[in-house]
């Protein structure tokens, strides 16, 4: 039996350093990337991280190209363990909160819900308005996991690197990959009684 499957998407929000991170992360692991970017995505990367195409496909497994519609993970009898969105613009939440599978991506992620697979949505946009918090409704109805890259402080994180690792860790514990990047809440430590131990206010 090989490796498990994953299917990276990268949309156009911003946040493409989400979309690159897990990539790298997914590297690291036993799994076979399979990694689709929208043009928008690429235009991303190119302005908010500054890395060179080439090097970042070289790191997935299988590239495939959006508009390729009979790509192999565009059908539910290609066995991938499940599929992040990494950001996921609003248009590519909409696409697949109402089933139109217009691209590659929609239709991986309308493959992914309908065999009962995770499918993790790194929804990316603020403020947001009644549509897009319908879509989002209407995303997890179908069974798609709603994940905004809100990041956590608890772990006194003192970079923005260390505020995305977080995150893609997270996300991916989702998936059972478990990565060194990951931080784990480990209760507070004792400051003595109150409120939340059942002593006096």
């Amino acid at each position: 039996m090989g490796p498990r499957r994953l299917i990276l998407a990268i949309s156009g929000a911003s946040g493409a350093s989400y979309g690159v991170r897990l990539l790298e992360l997914l590297h690291q692991q036993p799994v076979e990337t399979h990694l689709v970017v929208s043009p928008s995505g690429w235009i991303n990367i190119d302005h908010e991280t500054g890395r060179d195409r080439a090097a970042l496909e070289a790191l997935a497994e299988f590239v495939h190209d959006p508009r390729d519609i009979g790509a192999t993970i565009a059908s539910g009898s290609f066995g991938a363990a499940g599929m992040i969105v990494a950001p996921c613009s609003m248009k590519t939440l909409a696409s697949i909160a109402h089933g139109f599978a217009d691209n590659l991506i929609a239709r991986a992620a309308d493959v992914t819900l309908k065999e009962r697979r995770r499918l993790v949505l790194m929804v990316r946009e603020t403020p947001l308005h009644l549509g897009h918090l319908r879509n989002m409704t209407a995303a997890t109805e179908i069974g798609a996991i709603v994940f905004p890259p809100v990041p956590a402080l608890y772990h006194r994180p003192q970079t923005i690197a260390e505020m995305i690792d977080h995150s893609c860790a997270r996300v991916l514990a989702l998936l059972d990959i478990e990565v060194a990047a990951a931080a784990h809440w480990g209760g507070l430590p004792d400051a003595g009684e109150g409120p939340a131990t059942g002593g006096k206010a």
